[in-house]
């Protein structure tokens, strides 16, 4: 059996389809499933060895052609899919581009997202639920339920070569105990305040006594917030900051005693590493992305806002009536104010807590 899974999202999104992927598997154990993602995310599934090939799609590049070139290289790509007969197509996300692959295509069942495109409605056989209030991992679970699948596997997982814990040996050689923090999204609204977050790492280091690694993409961006955040420090935390590649930074994390970060992929890398997280929510709502505990079956995260646990996970989140808005700062300043005030005194308290389990 052929199985294509079509998931054209971001790093994190695509590390949560994992699950589906296992329960796949297991539904069908001699089947091969290939997935296609968006370039610059295949990282979160590439050597699992229930995948067997992966295909990307390079949005970026695409869009640096004229329009005719375009449109012919958009046309290549939909109809790529088109001789492989899949028997089975799922598309994940909204959207047109999964829908136009699906609908070209010989799948002979396809299970997709309800397209607004009227005539891309006709690209599946099934559609997928809304999400609604669900965790993504649930949702992301709603093919198995179309086809009659039960689900016996809703465990994240990362993978990595020996190549990348090799990289990590040599970071890691005269820290053994440390505390990750990736303080940074390529979405700047989703972050605290640098004072509170450099509070944090100093409190770990001068007050706890524990190390602190610090990650960040190769983004200058990205970067230059680290710097701006490790400057307002007392201590002397490590900067990795774009030093690591997304295998290796979920490498080092498997390390930690644990993360604190923002709603962002490598929060999601550390979930599935069942390393402990405290993650600071705001704009986002936990009840969809919180960090799942492996040992769970069902999410905790029952509240859109406020502070919530999951298993060894803590979300600490205000509790505003605008939350979460999922907008890119308050009034389009890219800064969320939600996120500005967290209370220092109550990050403190969890961390020990936490680290005490």
């Amino acid at each position: 059996m052929k199985i294509l899974i079509l998931k054209y999202r971001n790093i994190g999104d695509v590390l949560l389809v994992s699950p589906l992927i296992e329960n796949l598997k297991i539904a069908y154990p001699n089947s091969k499933i290939d997935f296609c993602v968006n370039k610059d995310t295949e990282d979160m599934i590439s050597s699992n060895r229930n995948v067997n090939k992966i295909f990307t799609y390079d949005r970026s590049n695409i869009k640096k052609y004229s329009l005719i070139k375009r449109i012919y290289h958009e046309v290549k790509f939909f109809l790529s899919f088109r001789s492989i007969n899949y028997d089975l197509l799922i598309n994940l996300t909204e959207g047109d581009r999964g829908a136009l692959v699906s609908f070209f295509s010989k799948s002979q069942k396809k299970i997709g997202v309800h397209s607004k495109n009227a005539f891309l409605r006709r690209a599946y056989d099934v559609e997928i639920p809304q999400q609604e209030y669900r965790h993504t991992i649930d949702a992301n679970l709603d093919p198995l339920r179309c086809l009659g699948i039960p689900i016996l596997e809703k465990k994240v997982r990362i993978y990595w070569e020996k190549k990348d814990d090799l990289v990590i040996d040599k970071i890691t050689s005269r820290t053994q105990e440390f505390i990750h923090i990736h303080p940074v999204s390529r979405w700047m609204f989703k972050c605290i305040s640098d004072k509170t977050m450099s509070s944090i790492i100093d409190f770990c280091e001068l007050e706890l006594g524990t190390k602190v690694l610090i990650t960040s993409s190769s983004d200058l961006i990205e970067k230059s917030k680290v710097e701006k955040i490790i400057s307002k420090c007392k201590s002397n935390p490590i900067n990795l900051s774009g030093r690591l590649s997304l295998k290796q930074t979920a490498a080092l994390n498997k390390r930690a005693k644990m993360f604190i970060g923002i709603d962002t992929a490598i929060m999601h890398v550390s979930a599935a590493n069942n390393i402990p997280v405290l993650a600071f929510f705001g704009p986002s709502g936990a009840n969809h992305w919180g960090p799942w505990d492996n040992s769970f079956s069902e999410t905790s995260y029952l509240k859109r806002q406020g502070f919530q646990k999951m298993g060894m996970h803590r979300v600490i989140s205000e509790e505003r009536a605008c939350q979460p808005c999922g907008k890119d700062g308050c009034n389009g300043s890219k800064i969320s104010d939600c996120l500005m005030n967290i209370d220092l005194e109550t990050i403190k308290k969890n961390i020990k807590e936490m680290l005490s389990e």
